[in-house]
């Protein structure tokens, strides 16, 4: 992963982990069932553009290199991987 991907996905992962607990902190307070759900799909949608970051990260760098390499191999794994990748984020 690139540096500044890294950089931005910790920095990002850190404001979820903050929200995760915010979330629990209204479940302890017997918060309205809706502030809840609705705080954690905005944590789903935050996880979800985190994802989207490191996959394009992936793709523009690991996936990349592997196409310029010229083995036929290599290119095949990193694309298959990918698509497996792409099929369970989207579960």
């Amino acid at each position: 992963m690139q540096e500044d991907t890294k950089n931005s996905v910790r920095k990002r992962l850190n404001r979820v982990e903050g929200q995760v607990r915010g979330i629990a902190r209204m479940v302890e307070a017997d918060r309205y069932c809706i502030d809840v759900v609705t705080q954690i799909a905005a944590v789903r949608a935050a996880l979800r553009r985190i994802e989207a970051e490191v996959i394009r990260d992936h793709a523009a760098h690991c996936v990349a290199d592997a196409v310029r390499s010229g083995d036929p191999d290599e290119r095949q794994r990193k694309v298959d991987e990918l698509i497996t990748v792409l099929e369970r984020s989207d579960r």
